[in-house]
């Protein structure tokens, strides 16, 4: 599957990976996990999911947030990733083309939960 991979510190790529659990787990060095933050629903962030427990560097801000670890965009096909047009693989390399100086304090503060009770 054709993806866009983004790493901390390092500008933007495209790159190919298998679409199977694995090949996911390996491009970003643990479990899974979908993030929402783009503007496009036709594309999906997938990152680790435990990055900024066990430590991963800071990579990308998306606001008030701040993305640790490795990610990659893909597509969004609804109940599984694809691949990007090449279209969304120029636009994704442009936009996370500029890293990101991010302090480990930052992503440290930027850990918790909020809890909504009724």
């Amino acid at each position: 599957m054709k993806v866009v991979m983004v790493e901390p510190n390092q500008p933007a790529y495209i790159t190919e990976i298998g679409d199977d659990y694995q090949s996911l787990h390996n491009a970003v060095g643990g479990l899974i996990e979908p993030i929402y933050y783009l503007d496009d629903p036709n594309a999906v962030m997938v990152g680790n999911e435990e990055a900024k427990l066990i430590g991963l560097e800071g990579n990308r801000r998306f606001g008030d947030r701040i993305v640790a670890g490795t990610f990659f965009i893909c597509g969004n096909g609804g109940e599984d990733f694809c691949s990007l047009s090449d279209e969304q693989c120029e636009k994704y390399v442009r936009e996370f083309a500029q890293p990101h100086e991010i302090t480990q304090d930052e992503v440290e503060q930027d850990m918790g939960m909020t809890f909504i009770t009724f």
